[in-house]
């Protein structure tokens, strides 16, 4: 595993744990020489986890919307930039480089980037394991319902099963480098 793509909140959140937890994961992504691939931001966790992994002497590639630039959101310390016209062509860089997929606690944004990117999975047009660092339970109720979805028909089994979640950073990473996915699910070749 040579990249992670990290989705996550542009603010740090109500609790101390999430910034705790962005810190974590990336000073374990720059330990583990995993390069971080996240949406080029320098606010909430999208920057906390950018600075750790550089801390540590990491690798970073942000992926911005150039209108996100505008904003003066970029983070601007970032050995590799690339800026794109459109959140869509973000979502599709960020995957293209990854060889898997972490959300830490976040919003829309972030729920928006890991389902779509998961359903892509889901359809069969890569076998790349998807995490859900699970921060002090933050995820609970999302994996609840993932859960009612399966029961309720929604989602088969199988793809319900593409979905990791942990509570720790380093629990999370030995799963993802150990994943095999669900041998039912069907990938498109």
């Amino acid at each position: 595993m040579k990249r992670l793509a990290v989705y996550c909140g542009s603010n740090a959140g109500a609790r101390p744990e999430y910034a705790a937890a962005a810190q974590e994961l990336g000073a374990l992504l720059a330990r583990e020489k995993i390069e971080l691939v996240y949406g080029g931001g320098r606010v909430g966790l999208m920057g906390l986890v950018a600075d750790a992994v550089l801390k540590h002497g990491g690798h970073v590639i942000g992926v911005i919307p150039e209108k996100l630039v505008i904003k003066e959101v970029v983070h601007e310390q970032l050995p590799d930039l690339r800026v794109v016209k459109t959140m869509h062509e973000r979502t599709a860089l960020m995957a293209e480089l990854a060889d898997g997929f972490i959300a830490l606690p976040g919003g829309y944004g972030t729920f928006e980037e890991f389902f779509e990117v998961l359903a892509w999975s889901q359809l069969g047009w890569h076998r790349k394991p998807f995490g859900l660092f699970n921060v002090a339970g933050f995820y609970r109720g999302l994996l609840d319902f993932l859960d009612h979805t399966t029961r309720e028909g929604f989602i088969r089994a199988p793809h319900r099963g593409l979905v990791i979640a942990e509570a720790t950073a380093d629990a999370l990473l030995l799963r993802l480098k150990n994943y095999s996915p669900p041998s039912e699910v069907k990938w498109v070749r």
